[in-house]
């Protein structure tokens, strides 16, 4: 297909201005995006790869989608609505080729355990409240994107991450388990449901616990041996057919029942302040975690593909699919690792591919009501089965044997997120984060420098052998923000440097502060208690490579002044060859 004229670009660019009114930034942010310029550029050569890939897509989006719109508790039906906003608004608005997005059982636990909670407060209904929540996190993660704010996306660690991706599978294991034995449904915290399973398993039913086996068998066999093969859709097409030739409803296995599949329910319902009060928080957690996911695969397959991507972009998409599964009553949608490694493998090469799926989605739905017979132990098999794909052992082992204080930071949020709750998991999670920076930061070491002989290179004296201090001439190397919290600390560490050399002591002190990047009242303080105690010893006082913000700091604190600009220098060497000459020998 020959590329079509650049009119079609402008034309589709006053379209996304002016038909969807969006605004100046939107409009900015949605220039060049994938399919915008995938139209314009597409080549024949594609098509069969798109295709291939499509297809493949399909045959894991269906099984998925209609297993993690039972975990949302919500209509099955709806997780073919989300698969199709968020492929859609994907392809128009985002900008990595391969990406899908859809319904996603990674954030499905957790607006469903805090809707259903809301729902108990309010009078708006619960599937009412999932579409208000699943607007609201669309409008987060596209304000994101359009205010460039994806540092958000960085703030956890990937400790804390593992931790609550762990947490998040073990709650999807924990919710299909009374599916997986053929119990009856449980409700309550996580630990209530593992203690009634737990007391029942003498009621426990033999066919759904083989079926779920045997789905379960055949997507991990599937999968480690060929990934096209849609072991998944394969092992709830069978289980579907068993039930309904032998009859199995009448020997203990919980079907899907009456699937309702017409047309979806638009717009936004039950919408009140109470409403939004309560929901609020829940989108804010939803969208965090929709942003992070979002932006490691987007960054993951490009790279790994050698394209570039926007993320800001890829934010705006992702929020756009989830408005617009929200309009269509549907929930919130996010960026899928596994079905992108899908579309990836299968030789995706632009966005038709979304498109075709969704399409295929689209003409799909009619056929919904061939799922009556849909057994339930399946979708928790594949569930389960998403819930491994998420959680990765090897990573805690990986964090063990760098870090047992980080170990220690990624089970506290597992267990929180698992076991506690979602919202509290999450908080949590960012109370370690900062308290884990907070930790570092207020440890920090001065560290005594040396020159490398033969250069002009400063280094700390305990890295390198045969790296002296200079006869008459102390650098120390501060390299952390100088603020209230690492204040003491810092003054400590200089006093005894300055203690270690009172036995040679020296005519100047050069304090390289390289990494620090800023300087409060609090740490400006310390710094002038510490240049009262080298005016009492006869010691000059030397700065080097320091930031513009700390010129403010000392500016603003008369410490500048105090110091003089003739003190504050571009590298250590200079501060020495300019206030103690270059003959200056290696001490002792």
């Amino acid at each position: 297909m020959a590329p079509l004229k650049n009119g079609i670009q402008g034309q589709w660019s006053r379209i996304l201005a002016k038909g969807l009114v969006l605004p100046r930034r939107v409009e900015a942010a949605t220039k060049g995006a994938v399919l915008y310029r995938d139209v314009a550029n597409y080549r024949r050569s594609d098509l069969k790869f798109d295709l291939a890939a499509a297809l493949t897509l399909l045959a894991i989006a269906v099984p998925e989608q209609l297993a993690t719109a039972r975990l949302a508790g919500m209509p099955v039906i709806t997780g073919f609505y989300a698969f199709i906003a968020g492929s859609v608004m994907f392809a128009i608005l985002g900008s990595n080729r391969q990406m899908s997005v859809g319904a996603d059982s990674t954030i499905a636990p957790l607006f469903a355990i805090g809707v259903a909670h809301v729902a108990t407060t309010v009078t708006t209904s619960y599937i009412d409240l999932i579409g208000i929540l699943c607007i609201a996190v669309g409008v987060l993660v596209m304000l994101v994107g359009i205010l460039h704010m994806g540092w958000v996306a960085e703030f956890l660690s990937a400790p804390i991450i593992s931790g609550f991706m762990g947490g998040v599978a073990i709650i999807i294991i924990i919710h299909q388990l009374p599916d997986l034995f053929g119990l009856a449904p449980v409700s309550g915290s996580n630990l209530h449901r593992v203690s009634e399973v737990v007391s029942h398993l003498g009621s426990t039913k033999a066919w759904p616990i083989g079926i779920a086996v045997v789905v379960l068998a055949l997507v991990v066999l599937t999968e480690r041996f060929d990934q096209r093969i849609p072991g998944a859709l394969v092992g709830v097409v069978g289980s579907t057919l068993l039930v309904g030739i032998l009859d199995l409803k009448h020997h203990g296995v919980e079907v899907l029942g009456t699937v309702a599949h017409g047309a979806p329910r638009l717009g936004i319902h039950g919408l009140s302040l109470a409403a939004l009060e309560h929901l609020l928080p829940i989108a804010g957690v939803v969208a965090l975690v929709v942003i992070s996911q979002s932006a490691a695969t987007s960054r993951a397959f490009a790279g790994a593909a050698h394209y570039s991507v926007d993320i800001g972009r890829d934010f705006i998409g992702v929020g756009a699919g989830s408005i617009a599964a929200g309009l269509i009553g549907s929930f919130p949608v996010d960026a899928s690792p596994a079905r992108t490694a899908a579309v990836a493998q299968s030789g995706g090469k632009t966005q038709l591919t979304g498109l075709i799926a969704a399409l295929a989605m689209i003409a799909i739905i009619p056929a919904a009501g061939l799922l009556n017979d849909l057994p339930l132990a399946s979708l928790a098999a594949v569930l389960v089965y998403i819930a491994t794909r998420i959680a990765h052992v090897k990573d805690f082992v990986s964090i063990a044997h760098f870090d047992l204080f980080e170990l220690g930071l990624a089970l506290i949020t597992l267990l929180a997120v698992a076991f506690i709750g979602v919202q509290e998991g999450i908080g949590v999670a960012i109370g370690l984060a900062v308290l884990d920076r907070t930790r570092l930061s207020i440890q920090p070491r001065v560290h005594e420098l040396g020159r490398v002989p033969g250069t002009t290179s400063w280094i700390p004296i305990e890295i390198r052998a045969g790296v002296e201090p200079l006869a008459g001439v102390l650098v120390a190397l501060f390299s952390t923000p100088l603020w209230y919290a690492n204040a003491s600390k810092f003054q400590a560490e200089v006093m005894a440097l300055l203690n270690a050399s009172e036995s040679r002591p020296p005519s100047l002190f050069v304090l390289d502060v390289i990494g620090m990047s800023d300087l409060d009242y609090t740490g400006a303080n310390a710094l002038r208690e510490i240049m009262d105690e080298l005016d009492s010893r006869h010691i000059t006082f030397a700065l080097a490579r320091t930031s513009g913000r700390v010129r403010v700091g000392l500016e603003r604190s008369g410490l500048l002044a105090r110091l003089g600009r003739d003190h504050l220098f571009s590298s250590v060497d200079e501060a020495i060859v300019a206030l103690a000459g270059t003959a200056q020998q290696p001490a002792g």
